[in-house]
């Protein structure tokens, strides 16, 4: 959970080189702080900075503005890419040698003196119109030979070992910021990369994209280091992205791509790095339900006594509950008792906090767009296990004004899917748990789905395992769960369940087809590769594509992917850390035909 009152950034960095483009930074609140705050940094004066500070942003430190500023060489401001009066996201780039684009996103107080509430600085590709063009072969030749690059092939080397005492050698000659577990950990997690490609390079900088080695997983890597020899890494980051164009995955049939699938499953699960079950359906001519393709469970369900993990064995599933909550609500919509466009106070009318109650919609609750912000944090973990209703957390969080101005902009919202469990309890008049085992799991089938509480037993249920970081065993999850799931999240199904929900949604068996359609069609962009929608996320392009939600965890991890038009339907859990059966997902997407 995002305290806003203390600085958020994460500086993760992309090299790119300049490009002249400006942008007026509009006259609101937030674009005059942050004028104002560019200003100050531009100085590099430490005593400017400070009195800034102690004027617009009391819970900063100098210390690292100063740094930020050292880093970067202070910043050109290329486009606005959202504006309000007290959100600000500004697309900039690097006066220093890396030249790297960034994303400052700004967020200040609602009331005068409008002081600064929040910044985050992160890494940011460029629009088209900014985008350089290629390395041509001479370029990529010199990038090769150029001390980042030296540096990351022989950090690459040794990540890739798996061996500690090399890795530890390693970083603590050339990169002693980094911490070895944490290096250990991610190594344990990915199996390594390999280089795909370079993309840009400075004498100082160098970018690139790798492939993890066991799986499909593309991220682009930045590598920074110090001028001086012996050139020591100042920054580093990978960040995963789509698949690129240029790297395209042959479609398969389905005789081959099952069959590759049962070899990587066979051989993830005796590296450690699945265990859960998998289903794979193809619903042909309206065919219900669909025909199952491929189905299999691997691992353990409990590790202690050797119980194996089944096609019914009941996994934690995460915030995929939030489709059966969003179903949920627009079937009271669908028989006229809400509507999208209402407050959340018409149906909530003792709702603490007033600014949510009028201003906060239910169609902004479905879609992450009212400010609500999360559960997880400090006041979670100290009360764990005493929210026991929805109206506890309620209790608990119910105070709380928008983070931001309803309706403004996207953010991931727990406690928002939280609140719309609340609605249905006060509109149906039954409990959240009672009304989704009634209309949602009844009629589609779904018999071995459930939120019952932790403390009881669950026949079949599997135990989550994770491995935290510097961990190299898996251990219990079973001190970091809630008492029982939330309409946000946290429950348990099995994969031949998820294949009954998505035939009863498909055969509009839980919703009619005006309602089915609105509630899995996107809505929002949420800055990654489709949109979010009520509850699902939408993934289709011109038709084509994947709706549905994935779900994760310490040592848990679920996906359900339903595709429309070709008909095919994948569920995947798994009782480990993510993105044990998202990996799987992702593997079936990239290679079924469309």
């Amino acid at each position: 959970m995002v305290n806003m009152r203390k600085l958020t950034r994460t500086l993760i960095l992309t090299v790119l080189f300049v490009f002249a483009l400006h942008a007026q930074i509009p006259d609101t609140p937030a674009g005059r702080q942050f004028s104002a705050w560019r200003k100050a940094q531009d100085t590099g004066d430490r005593a400017v900075i400070q009195q800034f500070i102690d004027k617009n942003m009391p819970w900063g430190g100098v210390d690292q503005e100063l740094a930020v500023r050292n880093q970067s060489g202070g910043y050109d401001v290329k486009k606005v890419e959202e504006s309000t009066g007290t959100h600000l996201v500004v697309l900039v780039q690097e006066r220093g040698p890396a030249k790297q684009f960034q994303r400052i996103t700004m967020n200040v107080a609602a009331a005068e003196p409008y002081q600064i509430a929040g910044i985050r600085i992160q890494l940011a590709q460029p629009p088209p119109e900014l985008a350089p063009p290629k390395m041509t072969a001479a370029e990529t030749e010199a990038a090769r030979a150029g001390a980042p690059f030296h540096q990351f092939s022989a950090w690459l080397d040794a990540f890739n070992s798996g061996d500690r005492a090399r890795l530890g050698q390693f970083l603590e000659a050339n990169y002693p910021s980094m911490k070895l577990d944490a290096q250990m950990n991610f190594r344990e997690r990915t199996g390594g990369f390999e280089l795909r490609s370079l993309e840009q390079a400075t004498a100082v900088s160098v970018t690139g994209l790798v492939q993890q080695r066991e799986g499909d997983q593309f991220a682009r890597f930045t590598l920074v280091v110090d001028p001086a020899e012996p050139h020591q890494i100042q920054r580093f980051s990978l960040l995963a992205v789509p698949r690129p164009a240029e790297f395209p995955m042959p479609r398969m049939n389905e005789a081959d791509i099952v069959a590759a699938l049962r070899d990587k499953l066979e051989k993830d699960a005796a590296a450690d790095r699945f265990s859960g079950a998998v289903l794979l359906a193809l619903r042909e001519n309206g065919e219900k339900p669909g025909k199952v393709l491929f189905s299999g469970a691997y691992g353990l369900a409990d590790r202690d006594k050797k119980v194996a993990n089944k096609l019914e064995t009941r996994f934690r599933i995460g915030s995929m509950n939030k489709m059966f909550t969003a179903v949920s609500v627009l079937q009271l919509v669908q028989a006229g008792k809400i509507k999208l466009t209402d407050p959340l106070g018409k149906y909530i009318t003792d709702y603490p906090n007033q600014d949510v109650a009028t201003k906060v919609t239910i169609h902004q609750l479905l879609t992450h767009t009212g400010g609500t912000g999360d559960i997880f944090g400090p006041e979670f973990t100290t009360h764990r296990l005493e929210l026991r209703t929805l109206n506890d957390y309620v209790a608990l969080y119910g105070k709380r004004a928008p983070a931001f101005e309803p309706g403004s902009r996207w953010v991931y919202s727990n406690y928002g899917m939280v609140l719309a469990g609340v609605l249905v309890e006060r509109v149906s008049k039954q409990s959240y748990y009672d009304y989704v085992a009634e209309h949602v799991y009844k009629p589609a089938g779904m018999t071995l789905t459930g939120s019952e509480p932790e403390s009881e037993a669950v026949a079949g249920r599997s135990i989550g395992y994770m491995r935290p970081q510097g961990a190299t065993a898996w251990t219990p999850n079973t001190d970091t769960l809630p008492y029982r799931g939330t309409s946000a999240g946290g429950g348990y199904s099995t994969v031949g369940d998820l294949m009954k929900f998505a035939d009863a949604l498909i055969g509009h068996k839980l919703l009619n087809p005006e309602n089915t359609e609105l509630l899995i069609t996107g809505k929002v962009d949420t800055g990654g590769a489709g949109k979010y929608a009520y509850g699902f996320e939408d993934g289709r392009k011109d038709g084509v594509g994947a709706v549905g939600h994935g779900g994760g965890a310490p040592g848990m991890n679920g996906d359900l992917r339903i595709y429309a038009h070709s008909g095919y339907v994948i569920a995947v859990l798994s009782n480990l850390d993510p993105p044990a059966a998202q990996q799987v997902s992702t593997f079936l997407d990239l290679r079924l035909l469309k």
